[in-house]
């Protein structure tokens, strides 16, 4: 293989998917970025499981979010990250073998290549040819820009709530108001 073989492999922001590969006899994991490619010799499930670890909470609490807030039970997105968008979305079961995880931030575009092969074109475009149906493609796309809108209007929603005190709106007065721009004795007349 001509990647770099390293022994530990976060997920982070400049992820763009993690594919499973077979290497030696064994399932590993491309782990392919913006600039770089890596080898892992973990399953791509087990750095997904890694990376939301990695970022304070286990994978199956992810799970349980997800489908509460979008009522989906079966190949859900997973946010691994919430602050700096880091959303991916399984291509098939993540239980199955083949299972390519994808990073939505990541995806410009996609076209149909054949009936079981779709072309993403990603941000920085580069292009690889997925061995999966344009329609699971688009589905996942809708499922995991579902979760992220969703989350991103509760943390709005509770960052507003931090505005207002329980006896009604906080009062938040200008600068320009106070009583240091309305004192005419600390201002020097120019003339």
């Amino acid at each position: 293989m001509k990647h770099p073989q390293i022994e530990e492999y976060e997920i982070n922001m400049w992820t763009m998917f993690v594919e499973p590969v077979t290497y030696g006899g064994k399932i590993y994991s491309r782990a392919v970025e913006l600039e770089d490619e890596f080898l892992s010799p973990f399953k791509p499930l087990d750095i997904i499981k890694k990376g939301c670890v990695y970022f304070g909470v286990d994978y199956e609490s992810r799970k349980k979010g997800t489908r509460q807030l979008i009522g989906y039970s079966r190949k859900i997105p997973i946010v691994i990250e919430p602050i700096n968008h880091i959303y991916f979305f399984p291509t098939v079961s993540p239980l199955t073998p083949e299972c390519i995880w994808i990073s939505l931030e990541h995806v410009e575009c996609y076209r149909r290549v054949s009936s079981k092969k779709t072309m993403i074109i990603f941000r920085n475009k580069q292009s690889h040819i997925f061995p999966v149906p344009i329609g699971t493609i688009e589905g996942q796309m809708l499922r995991t820009s579902l979760l992220k809108t969703k989350l991103l209007q509760r943390i709005e929603s509770n960052g507003r709530k931090l505005f207002y005190q329980p006896n009604g709106p906080q009062s938040l007065n200008a600068l320009e108001r106070s009583r240091e721009y309305d004192d005419d004795s600390h201002s020097k007349d120019p003339k």
